[in-house]
């Protein structure tokens, strides 16, 4: 029995000093948990706050952009005019490559027409002869009343690639057009005036039909009745030659005002306010003159709906003609509308009451057909008359003294402009027209006669621009699409970013609770632990760490002895 008792007792000294050992390691790793777990504690706490102003802070940004809208903001003030402003500079000297071709009228049977072997006219068409249009804004004054003030400069250089086979002093028989354009002035004078100019023509042996250069038929050649009649009617011209073109391209002592949008809006950016003063051209009663909120085909309104009616104003057109949506399509990769002219745009007042103003006659019958545009009035008096090419969409009548030689098709001769409705920047157009003379009755005219009540093909044109630059196809796609739809993800991606961070940041904020409450339990299970501690401390000293061994003795026999007892009964 007492050999029993020594184990014991050797037994229990060795639990007491381990668990002496294991409770001072516990402190120690107690204190340096402790002091880990409040570092981590805080540090986890600041991430969690960090995510959530970070979530907060994108929210917040995201909503900003929703109702502020930062691309709608520079959009409009790319779009202002302005000094030194980028879409003002593509307006003064648009960038593009603006092209004129001129297609002539050469007349295969002039000698059988005139012997009076044939009753008709045979036509060639001969061209295109290709002119590169150095279209710009010269003079340029910003007033106050938010307009500019600008000279239109169109000056043409001769394109010699692009006229192919064609030269300007190709030799061709064309209409004398200073002869029958006097003729015409003259038919409806008095006899005394129609007989001088009767001896006028037969002195000078002007013939209707002659032969000269496409260049001079359309720039300008020598007559002597323009020497006469600028000499004795400087009132009615002051040139003293006469060319289509020439005429065409005629603005000399003209000026203009564009709406610049910065003080009565944006829609009308870029559109003419008044030609020369005015908002009408003067050759017209309203509303048949007005010219006002017209664009000149560098650019158009902006934010255009798809049922809006847009305006085209040239000079030589003698009139603004409205354009009209027929479809849409894509166009070097931008959404875009198409537009034609709207047919009611050419009408006489012979169809629709309200352009009875584009009819000088006395009577609604007296008017030009259908398809044929009165502009004598641009045109310094003479019998000019506008139609699209061939005759396209015209009135039969326009017909009756062609013998061949005319041949109408929409897709070559329709007009057309294909503009990008956000911008109001036209991608593509093609603008054509063919320049005729619509003779009245010149029998009383020497060798006028066989031209009498004719309408008499001269030569027709085609404005084009048909691709943008690259450079600036790369510039309106960024403004256009790349930067709104880089806003439009940025935007999604802080409100995905915003429910990322929060998340984020609520579970962190929870875990760290969590962590928490389990520390707690771990405690619970040290405080049974040292609970030995604390029963070995009532028989010990808590400031002595060496125990006598009669004290020990005294312990392990308090402990033993029950053990002892329980051996013995049994």
């Amino acid at each position: 029995m007492k050999d029993c008792n020594i184990v014991l007792r050797g037994l229990f000294r060795k639990a007491y000093n381990a668990v002496r050992s294991t409770d001072a390691t516990l402190k120690e790793e107690k204190d340096d948990e402790s002091q880990t777990e409040r570092i981590e504690k805080i540090n986890a706490r600041k991430r969690a706050l960090t995510f959530a102003l970070f979530g907060v802070g994108s929210f917040l940004l995201g909503l900003f952009i929703i109702f502020v809208d930062p691309y709608h903001l520079l959009y409009q003030y790319k779009l202002k005019f302005g000094p030194g402003g980028e879409i003002f500079s593509l307006w003064e000297k648009p960038p593009v490559q603006l092209f004129l071709k001129v297609y002539l009228w050469n007349v295969t049977n002039s000698k059988e027409y005139m012997s009076g072997m044939d009753t008709k006219l045979e036509f060639q068409e001969v061209g295109p002869y290709v002119y590169r249009e150095l279209m710009s804004h010269e003079n340029v004054v910003f007033n106050e009343n938010g307009t500019l003030s600008s000279v239109p400069s169109h000056p043409l250089v001769w394109d010699p690639l692009l006229s192919g086979d064609r030269k300007e002093d190709d030799l061709l028989i064309l209409p004398n057009i200073a002869l029958l354009s006097i003729a015409d002035v003259v038919a409806t004078k008095n006899m005394f005036t129609r007989l001088g100019l009767n001896v006028i023509i037969r002195q000078s042996n002007s013939q209707p039909l002659v032969q000269m250069t496409a260049k001079e038929f359309m720039f300008g050649y020598k007559s002597t009745l323009m020497d006469l009649g600028n000499t004795f009617m400087p009132s009615w011209i002051y040139f003293n030659k006469l060319g289509l073109i020439d005429r065409m391209y005629d603005f000399k002592g003209d000026y203009e005002t564009i709406y610049t949008g910065t003080k009565l809006g944006m829609d009308n950016i870029g559109l003419v306010a008044t030609y020369n003063g005015a908002t009408k051209i003067p050759q017209w009663e309203n509303p048949c003159g007005d010219i006002q909120n017209s664009s000149d085909g560098t650019k158009f309104p902006g934010n255009i709906k798809p049922n809006d009616t847009l305006r085209f104003f040239r000079k030589s057109m003698c009139r603004a003609k409205s354009l009209v949506r027929v479809g849409e399509t894509v166009e070097d990769g931008f959404n875009s509308y198409v537009y034609h002219f709207d047919p009611e745009s050419d009408d006489n007042g012979r169809v629709h009451p309200k352009n009875r103003c584009f009819c000088t006659a006395s009577s609604i019958d007296q008017c030009h057909p259908k398809g044929l545009l009165d502009v004598k009035g641009c045109y310094y008096g003479f019998p000019i008359a506008l139609s699209y090419p061939h005759f396209l969409d015209g009135d039969k009548v326009l017909f009756n003294k062609v013998k061949s030689g005319l041949n109408p098709q929409k897709e070559k001769h329709q007009s057309y402009v294909i503009i990008e409705p956000n911008s109001g920047t036209p991608i593509k157009l093609a603008i054509r027209y063919q320049i005729n003379m619509f003779l009245g009755n010149l029998k009383n005219v020497a060798n006028s006669e066989k031209f009498s009540d004719m309408t008499l093909p001269l030569l027709w044109t085609e404005i084009g621009m048909y691709r943008l630059p690259t450079f600036l196809r790369i510039r309106f796609k960024l403004y256009l699409y790349i930067i709104p739809l880089a806003q439009t993800c940025f935007m999604y991606a802080l409100f995905l970013g915003s429910i990322f961070a929060c998340t984020y940041s609520l579970h962190k904020f929870l875990a760290s609770k969590r962590t928490e409450i389990t520390k707690n339990s771990h405690w619970i299970e040290d405080d049974i632990i040292l609970n030995i501690d604390k029963k070995l401390a009532s028989y010990i000293p808590e400031k002595r760490l060496d125990v006598n061994s009669k004290e020990m003795e005294m312990f392990f026999n308090s402990l033993v002895i029950p053990l002892n007892t329980s051996v013995e009964e049994a």
